[in-house]
């Protein structure tokens, strides 16, 4: 699947080059980075509050004279784990719910289209809102919260690739040739959808994460003194206007990672596209 052409496609946007750089640095900074900071993300120091930005505190910090880069470099750590536990999660649970409705249709399918046009009902940040309403704060309810709201969509798209496929040449071929209806979903049609799977999850995210940091900016995901982007958006929100570095910061962090996931999905999408492949 990721042979010499996709790469040389993938490699062929710049902007999905720069979305990737921008990805491993901040993945850099969430596995090495508490290693390299040398202050503590949950110190106070009430005598350095509201500071601005210095070569001792490169970006400034708080209300409570926490450094607000040390913060951000730990909550890089917490809010990646999030949208990666989540969105893993809920993908596989898509995937599954996907491969049933498209491969087995009729009653399977009706049953499976029927649940997941409940959960589409529900605007994606309301239906994280009220699981973690229902479920109570804090960092599981909200990696369970991001894994539901990933459901519908994956099992969406999954169940639309499975019947395209399952109405193919090749398929009937393989059940003319007395393949098991196990074989084939197996060997051709989930190997045939990982593509345009691995680019739902990339793009999935991205969403994530913007949603993790909307639930903690709300008050409704991980809670003080944890240092996520959300949560210091949210303090930062009332002191903005004398401040503005405290929000400044961690919504250069949002966007960015939000976007880098965008731009690298968007890359992907285009290189594994069977259309693009006699292109190269």
């Amino acid at each position: 699947m990721f042979d010499k052409s996709v790469w040389r496609r993938f490699l062929k946007r710049k902007s999905s080059i720069i979305g990737s750089v921008i990805l491993l640095f901040f993945f850099f900074g969430a596995i090495f980075g508490p290693l390299l900071c040398t202050q503590d993300p949950l110190g106070q120091d009430v005598a350095n509050m509201h500071q601005w930005p210095s070569l001792e505190h490169w970006f400034g910090t708080d209300y409570l004279g926490r450094d607000i880069f040390t913060r951000i470099v730990y909550g890089a750590r917490i809010s990646l784990t999030l949208s990666f536990t989540g969105v893993i999660s809920g993908s596989i649970v898509g995937i599954l719910l996907g491969v049933c409705a498209g491969f087995f249709g009729k009653a399977v399918d009706s049953l499976i289209s029927r649940l997941l046009d409940i959960m589409l009902a529900f605007p994606g940040l309301l239906l994280a809102i009220m699981i973690v309403a229902i479920m109570g704060k804090g960092l599981f309810n909200t990696a369970v919260a991001i894994a539901v709201f990933s459901i519908p969509g994956v099992a969406r798209m999954v169940r639309s690739v499975v019947i395209s496929l399952r109405s193919s040449e090749y398929i009937s071929a393989c059940r003319v040739m007395g393949a098991s209806s196990l074989r084939i979903l197996f060997t051709h049609i989930i190997p045939n959808s990982i593509s345009q799977i691995i680019v739902n999850i990339t793009l999935n995210l991205g969403t994530a994460i913007l949603t993790a940091s909307s639930l903690s900016f709300l008050g409704l995901g991980v809670q003080a003194p944890e240092p996520e982007w959300g949560a210091m958006l949210s303090k930062a929100r009332e002191v903005v206007r004398m401040y503005p570095f405290e929000a400044l910061f961690p919504g250069i962090a949002i966007t960015l990672v939000v976007l880098s996931f965008s731009l690298v999905g968007d890359g992907l999408r285009d290189a594994l596209d069977p259309k693009l492949k006699n292109r190269s």
